[in-house]
């Protein structure tokens, strides 16, 4: 399969836990997060987990969590801009359901 999403950087301790599906192009894939535990939703927002540009402008996102399979989705409202790097941002601030936040921030740098 080709990759259409050049991932460029990892937290160290998550390049394993990275994967792209991509089955076809596009400027507005979105990324899906899975979390083994089942999550705080009022955690799951925009300033919680966004998407920036290279130099930090923050993209506009749409953000939905399902419950049922422990998954976040996050759509960007814009297409990603071509030849371009992007990092997607997770915060400690995302929490479980028994408000137990992740033990680090994840960052995951990709070039359209």
């Amino acid at each position: 399969m080709t990759n259409y999403l050049e991932i460029e950087s990892v937290t160290d301790g998550f390049q394993e836990k990275v994967h792209q599906n991509l089955k076809f192009k596009t400027g507005k894939f979105i990324w899906q997060i899975k979390f083994n535990t089942a999550l705080d939703p009022t955690t799951v927002n925009n300033i919680n987990l966004y998407v920036t540009s290279i130099n930090m402008a923050p993209l506009s996102t749409n953000i939905s969590y399902d419950a049922a399979s422990n998954i976040i989705e996050i759509e960007p409202l814009d297409s990603y801009a071509k030849n371009e790097s992007y990092i997607l941002h997770v915060t400690t601030n995302v929490k479980s359901r028994g408000g137990k936040p992740l033990k680090q921030p994840i960052k995951i740098q990709f070039h359209i």
